[in-house]
């Protein structure tokens, strides 16, 4: 008998500037069945991720091997000299996930160009972005902001971790390493779960082929998080799965949704039918919802559940509101010329901050 063949879903996890490359850094060790790559500017910042990682440079003839500071244009222009190099990084890939933290210079300005020429070698694209706090000052958010704006129409998903949202988690006694991890400990569990549904095996399967049906489409606003709650106190505990202090936003109004629930041989139907009732509740009528069950004999009176949910609705906060005052900031370069201009007529309070890059491009909540 002829043997068949099953294609191997290829997962690429790649970090963007130096907050991107931080994340994935830390997670790098903690997820299995899945490549990592990080893209910068900065060469220091290239040779001090683990060797483990596959590397990246690019624009050294703009930035001089240095990092891009509070100048998007700079890196957006640098990304789109080199496109033919970058595109190679998505080729022969199932599913690319794109972590950037936005608000600076190269994870804004590159993380565009990135997400297009991803878009066009045909992966599933899912893209993972932390916004800037906001004592980094309202000019890091406008650059966020308008970044994304560029950025989430090509991807299929998208998933928003703002850092502000840590103060909901910690408390004023948390020290401050523990602080600035919490948000990669997340995010690296949530990856996992994602990637464990669907390369093992379960009683009920999930593979890439469902990923696929509920990723597909564009500019979907996501929700993906990993929880391992208590048999006794399944409700409680599946109203932490659905809504996260992690997040702006929880699944309310969502119109695809997969999940997984893990859990050992004592695992009732009932669990599994109140589960999903409790999930199914707050999703949109027409939505489509894809579930699996896999075995896990370790997980002793617990229950683990991967949850992705996509085409949410924003839950704004009433300081999530307020909207963010235009800065007048300058328009992307149409020539390198000008790009280079531009970095040379930084004002004084810009090249203050590009002066401490080393401390503000990656995020505060990312930096050990």
């Amino acid at each position: 008998m002829k043997k068949q063949f099953v294609h191997k879903t290829k997962t690429r996890i790649i970090g963007i500037g130096g907050g991107g490359s931080s994340i994935v850094c830390e997670i790098a060790d903690k997820i299995s069945k899945a490549d990592f790559l990080i893209i910068n500017t900065d060469s220091r910042a290239l040779k001090t991720a683990s060797p483990k990682i596959k590397k990246v440079q690019f624009g050294i003839k703009l930035t001089n091997g240095l990092g891009t500071g509070m100048n998007p244009e700079l890196a957006e222009l640098a990304a789109q000299e080199e496109k033919d190099k970058l595109k190679k990084i998505f080729e022969d890939q199932d599913l690319v996930i794109i972590i950037s933290s936005l608000g600076a210079g190269t994870g804004s300005g590159a993380t565009p160009v990135l997400a297009k020429i991803a878009k066009s070698t045909g992966a599933i694209t899912y893209g993972i972005f932390t916004l800037p706090f906001e004592f980094e000052g309202k000019k890091k958010m406008e650059i966020a902001q308008e970044a994304l704006e560029k950025i989430k129409t090509n991807f299929n998903a998208y998933t928003i971790f703002p850092n502000e949202r840590i103060f909901k988690i910690i408390d004023k006694n948390t020290p401050l390493k523990e602080s600035f991890s919490l948000i990669n400990k997340k995010l690296a569990e949530n990856l996992k779960g994602l990637i464990e549904t669907i390369y093992l095996p379960g009683l009920i399967n999930i593979d890439f082929a469902d990923l696929k049906t509920i990723l597909q489409g564009q500019g979907k606003l996501t929700f993906l998080n990993y929880l391992e709650i208590e048999k006794n106190n399944i409700e409680e505990g599946i109203k932490k799965v659905i809504t996260s202090p992690f997040f702006s936003y929880d699944i309310s109004g969502a119109k695809g949704i997969l999940y997984n629930i893990t859990g050992s041989n004592d695992l009732q139907l009932s669990e599994v039918s109140g589960i999903s009732k409790l999930i199914k509740d707050l999703a949109n009528n027409k939505a489509k919802i894809i579930f699996g069950i896999s075995n896990d004999n370790k997980a002793k009176n617990k229950i683990g559940i991967t949850l992705l949910a996509t085409g949410c609705g924003e839950k704004e906060k009433e300081q999530e509101k307020k909207p963010i005052k235009k800065i007048k900031i300058k328009k992307p370069p149409k020539t390198r010329k000008n790009a280079l201009e531009i970095k040379k007529t930084t004002d004084q309070e810009e090249q203050k901050l590009i002066e401490q890059e080393d401390a503000w491009e990656t995020p505060a909540i990312l930096r050990k």
